[in-house]
């Protein structure tokens, strides 16, 4: 496969070779021979928080291998070459079919288990008060329990790659140390932990923190919080919903400029309600909730009240770039590269010999006055096939 646009990186215009699955060769064009339609070319989104797709969730009682795969390869027209489904705080037996029923999708179908790199544990083991758990249900919220996290894994055929919790419990350090020991990202979030319980958490293996900035109280003491610890620790990286709705312009900007653009990542965080044209919905999972015309999702009636995430991570790559003033290579590797480490992924640079895991995508010009940039897909490559779109 030949494919030509311009790097996201250095914006110089090449033709790629594809083959075997890899880039074969990276050939340097001249500008002239550049037309303006061409492409840019990027590596492949990976998205480690995607609660569901098209009116499915994963937490859902009925979830089906037939399910997991459709919304696996749905991804494909955001851009994503990987991505972590994600269940969240639930009762046991929901949260074992979950994770069982996501495991023999992977065994059934080898596309879709290229598609998911991992399985995302959010919960339950999180804060119980009310603005932390969000939208977690909670009479399902519980303290650590190294045995049943066991069980988790088991179910989930050992590809529980993210484990969220709160580290306000008692033997939650002694417990994120064996977590991190078995291989699992531990991060924090849903949290109203102290800032002892922050650092201790840190020491005992906790990497970074999940949607930064969300799943908080309405309000909180100015200083010392739990915000603020985790921000200030070098040893923590951050995960960012950049969606235009759940985190203002002014907290993104602080937030990257904090703790660096190479310690944070975009996730979209997106329901089952992603995917959905602009409406009300009712009965879902997360309630009665609606689909704004700007994609901003809602409990139903009102317009200020989130309900989830409905947009793509794609959305956040134009947001952040306006928000926090990163150039395209950044806000590109904050939703490939990073998340690609995080999860122990190779990720799809743009060298020879390197997985032919690509994005094809435009960019709206910069306008001061203006919304947003856009990011837009226009192909998704995985391991050298075309999965969505054309080249």
């Amino acid at each position: 496969m030949r494919i030509l646009g311009r790097r996201y990186d250095t914006q110089q215009p090449v033709a790629l070779e594809l083959a075997a699955g890899r880039i074969r060769t990276i050939r340097a064009r001249p500008a002239s021979e550049v037309s303006a339609a061409e492409p840019w070319i990027g590596p492949g989104l990976v998205d480690v928080q995607v609660n569901g797709y098209g009116g499915h969730e994963f937490n859902e009682a009925g979830l089906t291998e037939d399910t997991v795969a459709q919304i696996s390869r749905q991804q494909d027209a955001c851009g994503l070459v990987a991505y972590c489904p994600t269940a969240t705080t639930h009762s046991d037996a929901t949260l074992r079919h979950t994770l069982a029923t996501i495991a023999a999708a992977c065994e059934r179908w080898p596309d879709v288990a290229r598609r998911i790199a991992g399985i995302h544990l959010e919960g339950p083991y999180i804060s119980a008060e009310d603005g932390p758990r969000g939208a977690h249900p909670r009479e399902h919220v519980r303290p650590p329990d190294w045995d049943e996290f066991q069980r988790y894994q088991e179910a989930a055929g050992g590809r529980l790659v993210i484990l969220t919790l709160s580290p306000e419990y008692e033997g939650s350090a002694a417990f994120i140390a064996r977590v991190a020991a078995s291989g699992v990202r531990v991060a924090i979030g849903h949290t109203a932990a102290t800032s002892d319980q922050i650092r201790a958490a840190v020491d005992a293996g906790a990497s970074f923190s999940t949607h930064l900035g969300n799943g908080a109280h309405p309000r909180i003491r100015r200083h010392p919080n739990y915000i603020w610890d985790q921000l200030a620790d070098d040893r923590l990286w951050a995960s960012l919903i950049v969606d235009g709705h759940h985190l203002p312009a002014s907290v993104v900007k602080s937030f990257v400029r904090a703790k660096s653009a190479e310690r944070c990542l975009l996730v979209s965080d997106i329901t089952g309600m992603a995917g959905l044209p602009p409406g009300r919905y009712e009965r879902t999972s997360l309630g009665n909730v609606e689909v704004l015309d700007d994609g901003k999702l809602v409990v139903a009636g009102q317009r200020d009240l989130l309900a989830g995430a409905a947009l793509p991570i794609g959305v956040g790559i134009g947001n952040v770039m306006t928000f926090a003033g990163v150039d395209l290579r950044t806000a590109v590797d904050m939703a490939s590269i990073r998340p690609s480490l995080l999860v122990g992924r190779a990720p799809g640079r743009l060298e020879e010999q390197a997985p032919a895991d690509l994005t094809l995508f435009d960019l709206s010009p910069p306008d001061e006055d203006g919304p947003p940039r856009r990011y837009t897909v226009r192909a998704t490559i995985q391991a050298g096939e075309l999965v969505y779109g054309g080249v």
